[in-house]
């Protein structure tokens, strides 16, 4: 049974988009939950200015409180060296860099060009490189942009190539606008595991169109073993109108499972955790499992049906 790595990005990726704020005692109950359910990685929060994502403002005290599984990679994503520093003082096991390989996405997101924004992220890496603490870089609309179009697969690798050489441990290829489609998602990792094969690779999926689960089975056969997801299918991008959030983590480890992949995670553990985001949130999540039940939770039969075979 191949061992797979699933990443829950519902802290941060997820609570920043709510319209609600997370209570900070809640988001800390809501991670400790997730820290016991077989997680490879879960991404807490953001250290990004409180002004710019006010949803993450108390992003030291969740650091500081949470109780850390020693089986769990905690990591946090930081836009620059001010967010690094702010994370390091919280003993965080890793740093997530995000910059969009579309120049347009970057503009409108980061309010900055690649190069500024390469530049800014190379500052980070070098002041965390030195250290304990791991850097993963995510590079957002790889597989398209809904101003620019598509995405050159070169231009991706490219941008990998970079960041590689500066030495980070690893890199997640982001459908940020839901964008992807299967054949093109195995293409494109397939091309970067085999060209850079001592990187840790992550898909991250959007369901923006409904190809999310399709998304994740190509990748698995072009060779990814790490799955960012978001429990509900909380989050979404502010820049692709009508997007429905993340991968649904029940829904990808529920079909996982079924396939005969080992996840680590326990699953009705995770259900349970989902059923509880409806009061937090103030509003349904997007779980078909949950909502439907597994694959093999039955129902009873009804009394006609068994009086009919009992009729001879």
């Amino acid at each position: 049974m191949k061992k797979l790595f699933i990443q829950e990005v519902a802290p941060r990726d997820g609570f920043q988009n709510e319209a609600r704020f997370i209570e900070t005692d809640d988001k800390i109950a809501f991670i400790d939950q997730l820290s016991q359910c077989g997680y490879a990685k879960i991404e807490v929060t953001s250290f990004t200015s409180p002004k710019a994502i006010p949803a993450l403002k108390d992003a030291e005290a969740v650091m500081h409180r949470i109780r850390r599984n020693p089986d769990v990679v905690y990591t946090v994503l930081v836009p620059n060296l001010r967010g690094a520093e702010r994370a390091m003082s919280c003993g965080v096991d890793e740093v997530n860099l995000v910059m969009s390989v579309s120049e347009t996405h970057n503009l409108s997101n980061l309010r900055m060009s690649h190069e500024r924004s390469f530049e800014q992220l190379a500052a980070v890496i070098g002041e965390v490189k030195n250290t304990s603490t791991a850097i993963n870089v995510s590079l957002s609309t790889v597989f398209g942009c809904p101003m620019q179009g598509d995405v050159a697969q070169e231009d991706v690798l490219a941008w990998v190539d970079r960041f590689a050489q500066l030495g980070v441990d690893g890199v997640t290829l982001c459908d940020t606008t839901g964008m992807a489609y299967p054949t093109q998602a195995g293409s494109l990792f397939a091309a970067v595991l085999a060209r850079f094969p001592n990187l840790d690779v992550t898909a991250h999926f959007h369901n923006t169109r409904g190809m999310a689960l399709a998304n994740t089975v190509t990748a698995l056969q072009a060779g990814v073993v790490r799955f960012d997801s978001a429990l509900g299918g909380l989050g979404g991008c502010p820049y692709a109108p009508g997007a429905s959030g993340n991968v649904t983590t029940e829904d990808m480890v529920h079909m996982l499972e079924l396939m005969g992949y080992d996840t680590g995670v326990n699953l009705e553990g995770i259900l349970a955790i989902s059923r509880s985001l409806v009061p937090l949130i103030g509003h349904d999540v997007n779980s078909q499992t949950l909502a439907a039940g597994t694959r093999m939770a039955l129902h009873p039969v009804p009394d006609y049906v068994r009086q009919l075979q009992q009729t001879p």
